[in-house]
């Protein structure tokens, strides 16, 4: 599983593969631009419910948001 940090490292990297701003991402699943900046950087996690709407909205899944490994 990976710490906090990482979380939110995984999200900007993925993010950024996808070309879509921070602002883009945001507006795609209904959360404020901050939450994705506090996410990026470690600040606090994003929910279930927000892994799951980031997991498709980076065509991911949420294991490989979060790194869990079988």
């Amino acid at each position: 599983m990976r710490s906090i940090e990482d979380i939110g490292k995984a999200i900007k990297f993925n993010r950024k593969a996808a070309a879509l701003s921070q602002t883009e991402l945001a507006k795609m699943i209904g959360v404020s631009h901050a939450a994705i900046s506090y996410w990026e950087n470690g600040v606090n996690i994003p929910n279930v419910r927000d892994c799951w709407l980031l997991a498709d909205a980076l065509d991911l899944s949420i294991d490989e948001l979060v790194g869990r490994e079988e």
